[in-house]
């Protein structure tokens, strides 16, 4: 028997009227605001965003802006988000709309998602908020209200199920179709959490949850399990000369692509076997350890050891490039996988 969805639009409405968020992007819900903070709230706590929400408005405020900037530009201030490819992609994206629709973002939920590295889900949000087209904007936070207010035990990573969820949606979407949205947002954000116990108590739809009619709220909704990550250990090294630091470009493609990292060997060295390979190279160090860190991706774990080593003269290896700590901390987007070495250094 399907949900009656209906009957959760005007409490959840007048809920969110009292209780909804105060957020930057709320502030001033243009395509754009909205565009870059949806994009940046994707595996990102909103906590984390607001910061970086600001200062990428304050460098970039137009949607010319960012498609006119450099990809150094763009990633130094994406630097520390991660999934890099979101902002990479976006600028992509940019490109299009100046080119193609005159520099303004589309309405239409359709030509949405035909522009770079927007899906389903952020196509209904600027559709929605900024342009108040009575679309459903469905990510996984929604998907877990739903189901546990319908007491469904699908799958919901399964493509089919979310896709269902839109189209259930899209039929009871009212006309505060953006107001509508981010109230189901901030009710999983608030009330129905994803860690620990939902605070049912508090809930402006608990007369109309079936997961706590029967008890079950604990249990949905149900995501399969993702295979175990792999676990790669790695050396890292902080090559000093003179107050210069040696960084690299990554790869093209791949993980991590096309960012600035520091040079690293594969598995994990001591300090003795690191002052040994330096020895028989013929290179005068002196060598710091810098202690363990572990970062984790979705599919991948770095285990990192550390060590800072100080040149009394520069490797010179096409690779490398050597840049002061100025130029390391205003220039050059290094990935968050790093922070406990760079931070140590900054």
């Amino acid at each position: 028997m399907s949900y009656n969805f209906r009957k959760i639009v005007k409490p959840l409405l007048s809920w969110y009227d009292k209780n909804g968020r105060s957020l930057p992007w709320r502030e001033e819900p243009t395509p754009y605001h909205v565009w870059v903070s949806e994009i940046m709230l994707q595996q990102t706590r909103v906590e984390a965003v607001r910061e970086y929400y600001k200062r990428f408005l304050e460098a970039l405020p137009r949607v010319e802006d960012l498609a006119n900037a450099s990809e150094d530009e763009i990633l130094k201030l994406w630097e520390g988000l991660g999934y890099y490819n979101r902002v990479r992609n976006m600028q992509l994206a940019a490109k299009t709309v100046v080119k193609e629709y005159d520099g303004k973002i589309p309405a239409d939920y359709e030509v949405l998602l035909t522009l770079k590295g927007i899906g389903n889900y952020t196509a209904g949000a600027i559709s929605s908020i900024a342009y108040g087209k009575q679309v459903p904007a469905v990510d996984g936070n929604v998907l877990r209200v739903m189901k546990r207010l319908s007491g469904s035990y699908d799958d919901i990573s399964k493509d089919k199920v979310k896709k269902d969820m839109e189209r259930e949606l899209r039929e009871v979407v009212p006309k505060r179709a953006g107001a509508f949205n981010q109230a189901v947002m901030d009710l999983g954000a608030m009330i129905c959490i994803p860690n620990g116990e939902p605070l049912c108590d508090k809930c402006p739809l608990k007369k109309f949850c079936e997961a706590r009619k029967h008890g079950i709220q604990n249990e949905l909704p149900i995501k399969a399990k993702k295979k175990p990550r792999k676990i790669e250990e790695k050396t890292i090294l902080i090559l000093e000369c003179d107050g210069n630091i040696a960084v690299r470009k990554r790869a093209a493609k791949g993980l991590l692509a096309g960012l600035w990292e520091f040079p690293s060997v594969e598995g994990k060295m001591s300090k003795k076997e690191l002052e040994k390979v330096f020895s028989e190279e013929g290179w005068q160090v002196e060598i710091s350890e810098m202690g363990e860190s572990i970062h984790i991706f979705s599919h991948i774990e770095w285990h990192m050891t550390g060590f800072r080593v100080k040149l009394k003269e520069q490797i010179r290896k096409e690779e490398y490039t050597w840049v002061s700590v100025s130029e390391l901390k205003e220039k050059y987007a290094i990935p968050t996988a790093f922070q406990a070495y760079t931070k140590q250094i900054l």
